[in-house]
């Protein structure tokens, strides 16, 4: 099913090496897009950073936190699973709140070479050690990419799934990612944790975030069970003014999570499981800019896809490589195929309607989390306890309305606050108050 478009039918004939779909990134956006397009029938490529031996090592940068609902909306099989969780838990300084919730914790390995696999049995070709370099183009749009070096390629549409570093999105001024907006992790596999500690909320079975600027300034920090005594525990934080604020001299990302560990008494017998990897990733928290062009497109953390409010980006992205998937659909099923930006713009309408909708009311949400003191902490656990499972769920959905009910006269002054860094900041292209 290979459709020429007005740009590309100029190509001579001995270029052999060319598919309907080239994707940069064999990530979960880049996996699932190619899933999806190979099951209807076109010719896919993946290129991969990564060599195949190795897979993932240097890309393996999630806790692979997710939901029921992904699971089944994308086929993802139980054996995946490294455990399956019964609830949320939020943690204050000094206060916690617990939801039932039925979730999964991912062996995320395993998971992303399940992706490949699959896709490889639906017809993908994937090609390993090839690092996308750059864009080919010709009068003025994409008709392929370089990588590995001298190697070219050739294809109708060209998907970039290469997270923040975006070599293609970032060529075609797609890209909008800006460092006041990056968030940076790091997560260890630990074994020897009191999970049911007097202290504290019972984490067994349990995904549980904390914010408390003291172990996560300007962030969060977590516990994922993964069954026994061990969990994925982790701490992030947004480079943003809070974390300036904050910070400790001279304390990076493993500082944080060691004082963590070292002060918290769930850790005291705790040690890292031998052999783990240890991950470590970054990811925007931001509205993304511009989404595609002429026979282009952007997913996953390219764009960026990832959740503020909670940082799941799994299920983002791998709704955004299904919006992909299906905007090529759109664009080659055409008796002349048309990957004019203008329709490759289903994609746009696509994201915003079902990757992320109402983003703009939870980016709102989410820096107001990361910017008030720790005794509002405690504040916002007692109102999540005093208010109904209805109004939490539309507020977890993005309802500006139930998510003022979470809020108190005092929260104004960073609502403020909020309202002046985006008026004055050239680099943010959203207005948290619309």
């Amino acid at each position: 099913m290979t459709g020429e478009t007005t740009a590309s039918s100029s190509m001579t004939e001995d270029e052999s090496d060319h598919f309907d779909v080239v994707i940069a990134g064999a990530g979960p956006a880049g996996g699932q897009c190619a899933r999806d397009l190979a099951a209807r029938g076109y010719d896919v490529l993946v290129l991969e950073t990564e060599a195949e031996a190795e897979f993932p090592r240097q890309s393996n940068k999630s806790t692979a936190g997710t939901f029921p609902s992904m699971m089944t909306a994308f086929g993802v099989p139980d054996r995946l699973v490294e455990k399956f969780t019964d609830s949320v838990v939020v943690e204050s300084p000094t206060s916690h709140y617990k939801q039932s919730q039925p979730g999964a914790v991912l062996d995320f390995v395993a998971f992303k070479q399940w992706l490949v696999a699959d896709a490889r049995e639906k017809g993908a070709e994937f090609r390993f050690e090839s690092r996308v370099n750059s864009p080919i183009m010709e009068d003025g749009r994409i008709v392929g990419v370089r990588y590995a070096g001298g190697e070219e390629v050739y294809a109708d549409i060209v998907v970039d799934a290469t997270g923040p570093s975006a070599p293609l999105a970032k060529a075609l001024d797609v890209s909008s990612l800006h460092r006041t907006n990056q968030a940076i992790g790091i997560d260890y596999k630990i074994e020897g944790i009191d999970l049911d500690h007097e202290e504290y909320a019972d984490l067994n079975g349990a995904m549980m975030l904390r914010l408390d600027h003291d172990i996560a300034p300007g962030g969060y920090s977590w516990i994922f069970h993964t069954g026994g005594d061990t969990a994925k525990v982790g701490v992030c934080y947004i480079q943003n003014e809070r974390h300036e604020e904050l910070a400790r001299d001279g304390m990076r990302i493993d500082d944080y999570l060691e004082y963590w560990m070292d002060t918290d008494p769930r850790f005291a017998d705790a040690e890292p499981v031998e052999g783990a990897h240890i991950l470590r990733g970054s990811a925007h928290i931001q509205m993304p800019g511009r989404l595609s062009t002429d026979g282009f497109m952007a997913v996953g953390d390219t764009v960026p896809t990832i959740d503020p409010l909670w940082g799941e980006g799994i299920h983002q992205g791998m709704k955004s490589g299904r919006a992909a998937a299906t905007t090529a659909d759109h664009c080659l099923t055409l008796d002349t195929p048309d990957t004019s930006a203008e329709r490759m713009s289903v994609y746009e309408d696509l994201w915003h309607e079902r990757v992320a909708p109402n983003m703009q009311t939870r980016l709102l949400m989410t820096e107001l989390l990361y910017l008030v003191p720790n005794e509002r902490y405690d504040g916002f656990i007692r109102d999540l306890n005093a208010l109904s499972s209805e109004t939490l769920g539309k507020a977890n959905a993005g309802s500006f309305r139930s998510l003022a009910r979470l809020l108190e006269p005092g929260d104004l002054r960073y609502l403020a606050t909020l309202a002046k860094n985006r008026l004055t900041d050239p680099y943010n292209r959203w207005n948290p108050l619309s």
